[in-house]
């Protein structure tokens, strides 16, 4: 079994001005323009694990399975991103997919797992997935091999969901 990458390696979290950059599709749910960024992001709430405190943070979705309400999300900077340890820690969470809420519960996927997901991404993706790879710093040919080697060494995190009542 191939362990996940070290974050050494890994280009390091946004800070300063590129952080708010990445931060901004929040406001964008904040002010009710969420489904704006379509079915390819969704919006997680999460527990810090340090602080007690409701997080939130915009993440691509990989893949998303409608009939069973899943989601497949990565953590590009490895698995030390807060957002990440957060959920090892309270894996019991919420998003919002489009106009839609959903509680959810994250599952960490294997190695194994996640080089099947991120092969499928590429296929269906295959510029996204050369920007995705190139951003979290691995190499990139673009075969299936290189792929699989990649989602090998990505933690990928399952969620799975129950819709939530609307708001009023």
């Amino acid at each position: 079994m191939t362990q996940h990458r070290s974050t050494s390696q890994r280009p390091q979290p946004p800070t300063g001005w590129r952080r708010l950059a990445f931060r901004l599709p929040i406001r964008l749910y904040r002010a009710g323009l969420g489904p704006l960024l379509g079915k390819r992001f969704l919006l997680l709430h999460h527990t810090g694990r340090k602080s007690g405190r409701e997080r939130q943070v915009v993440l691509e979705v990989v893949s998303y399975d409608r009939d069973t309400h899943t989601w497949t999300v990565a953590s590009g900077f490895g698995p030390k991103s807060d957002w990440y340890q957060n959920l090892r820690h309270r894996p019991q969470a919420a998003i919002q997919f489009g106009r839609r809420r959903f509680s959810v519960r994250a599952h960490f996927l294997s190695p194994e797992e996640g080089a099947d997901v991120m092969a499928e991404y590429a296929r269906r993706h295959p510029r996204a997935a050369r920007r995705l790879s190139s951003l979290m710093g691995f190499p990139v040919d673009g075969s299936e091999a290189a792929y699989r080697r990649i989602g090998e060494a990505t933690p990928f995190v399952r969620l799975e969901g129950t819709p939530l009542p609307s708001s009023p």
